[in-house]
């Protein structure tokens, strides 16, 4: 009788993400049994959570910038390959920006110091995707490597600022509170208009002559810029003028620049109400709490609400799943919830609906509570309960459950608000202690589910059970069993062993790596991101 040909013999499916060992051969930084990840893997998962020159729990904000440079140069220089398509992925689909420059940054210095020139140019220019990025990577190389800028860096952020640089992103970004300015970058790395942009010479020009004070007259090819100049002095006479929602949109005015102009001279309601039709979705929810405190009529709110919830403006987006949670705690009025909760479903689409029992296990230790960066007030708690939620909401038969010390069953309303879920969720953060048993809380919950999910930032304590030796997370579920572990902070030690059979790691802050998490549940192979 044959043992393995037979016809129930499938191939295991693999993931992106490979343990470079089987068994634990490091610790985590609580003292629990940890695995090491192949270079590649281990990039990918610090990428997706680093904001750069932040501090987290457990490193400083110079440990993980030293640490992320590392990883960044040695990938560089051993598969450029691989890093073109990684970079450009990190900004784009994934929507790293800082983390995604850097790594760019990194990875040209770090080949072009071995003599290494071929793709250094393809690399800058990948990680450029908005306007004000190739004044962000000059301002980066020169403050890290000096001011002799290599050719492929030259060449990569001229081709970006060919390629970016329009008259609306002139007015929205071109700001004298910029250290590297639309001409600075123009003038250092000596950029040619795009061949097929007849407007661009003299948008070029114009940039130029303006950071000099030389910009008495605007082109005629510059439409839009003509109109805010036109606008801006008519406005001076007549504030009245900033309430024409068109002229607005027509003259590229940002929100900043139409209440900076208005003052106190107009009421801050018939204000916003102007601005809103030209303000993107980003905008848009940071500034729920001025509608309401400026007394934005409902009619005027039931518009913006509208946009919000569109999942085709969400998706278009491109915006972090917890920036929505965020704003529900900002906005002080009831209105904007309905619509929130619906953006949020949208950018969570990619969360599958997995068949089966599934059991989501959410970190809510002490470590969870640092915020994803200084700038924002969401934690790493807050992330592991939307995204436990959002695959709550969407599987048929979830058991959320929340650990530290010990752990807690968490019900989820059938067809109910995910902001509210996740809110009283978040509640419970403490319940049950500060620490990190995460094996414990896997033994106890585990009750025959047809896979877990892990949401953590996998600093597991040492396991004080009775299993000879440190048992690991990995090994605390059977192996016949899926396992995914969702990282949420990209420290080196990973508690999953994966690339072995049924073990998987994703992470970050978005919801796109969930499209590996479905195809690896329905037991198909996922490569990187980027290869489709």
């Amino acid at each position: 009788m044959s043992k393995f040909n037979s016809r129930s013999a499938a191939a295991v499916p693999a993931g992106p993400v490979r343990a470079t060992t089987r068994t634990p051969v490091a610790t985590t930084h609580e003292g629990g049994a940890a695995y090491l990840r192949e270079q590649r893997g281990d990039l990918l998962l610090f990428a997706l959570t680093n904001m750069v020159g932040e501090a987290s729990f457990y490193e400083s904000a110079d440990e993980r910038d030293r640490r992320f440079r590392d990883l960044v140069h040695d990938v560089a220089v051993e598969d450029p390959e691989w890093m073109h398509g990684f970079v450009g992925w990190l900004r784009d689909a994934a929507g790293m920006r800082s983390a995604a420059l850097v790594a760019a940054a990194e990875a040209v210095y770090a080949r072009l110091t071995l003599g290494l020139h071929g793709g250094n140019r393809a690399l800058i220019d990948a990680a450029l995707q908005r306007a004000d990025e190739p004044g962000e990577m000059l301002a980066y190389w020169v403050a890290t490597h000096g001011r002799n800028l290599p050719k492929p860096v030259k060449r990569g952020v001229a081709d970006a600022a060919a390629r970016l640089y329009t008259e609306r992103s002139l007015l929205k970004y071109d700001t004298a509170a910029k250290g590297y300015r639309f001409a600075d970058v123009l003038e250092l790395v000596h950029a040619s208009p795009a061949a097929d942009k007849p407007w661009q010479g003299p948008l070029f020009k114009h940039a130029i002559d303006r950071r000099h004070g030389r910009d008495e007259t605007v082109p005629d090819a510059l439409r839009t810029v003509a109109a805010n100049r036109a606008l801006r002095a008519e406005a001076d006479r007549d504030p009245a003028v900033l309430l024409d929602a068109e002229r607005l949109r027509a003259a590229g005015m940002t929100w900043e620049d139409v209440l900076s102009l208005a003052g106190p001279r107009l009421p801050k309601a018939e204000l916003w109400a102007s601005i809103a039709p030209s303000m993107g979705v980003m905008a848009l929810i940071r500034n729920l709490r001025n509608f309401d405190e400026a007394g934005l009529p409902d009619e005027v709110a039931e518009t913006i609400a509208a946009r919000i919830a569109d999942p085709e403006v969400i998706a278009k987006s491109r915006l972090f799943p917890y920036r929505f949670l965020s704003a529900y705690r900002a906005a002080p009025s009831l209105r904007w919830g309905h619509a929130l909760d619906r953006a949020l479903t949208a950018a969570t689409a990619n969360v599958p609906a997995l068949p089966g029992r599934t059991l989501v296990l959410v970190d809510t230790s002490g470590s969870m509570s640092s915020r994803v960066s200084a700038r924002s007030a969401v934690s790493h708690a807050d992330i592991g309960a939307l995204f436990g939620v959002a695959l709550a909401h969407r599987g048929a038969q979830v058991d959320l459950v929340g650990f530290a010390d010990g752990h807690f069953a968490h019900p989820v309303t059938r067809g109910g608000s995910a902001l509210r879920d996740i809110e009283a969720f978040c509640k419970r953060n403490g319940e049950v202690g500060h620490g990190t048993e995460t094996v414990a809380a896997l033994k106890a919950a585990y009750r025959g589910h047809d896979r877990v999910v892990l949401v953590s930032d996998m600093q597991a304590f040492r396991y004080a059970g009775q299993q000879a030796g440190n048992l690991s997370v990995s090994d605390a579920v059977p192996a016949s069993v899926q396992f995914f572990g969702v990282n949420t902070s990209g420290y080196a030690p990973a508690v999953i062993a994966s690339g072995t059979k049924n073990r998987f790691e994703i992470g970050g802050f978005s919801d796109k790596l969930f499209t590996l998490m479905e195809l690896l549940a329905r037991g198909r192979d996922a490569g990187w991101p980027w290869e489709g």
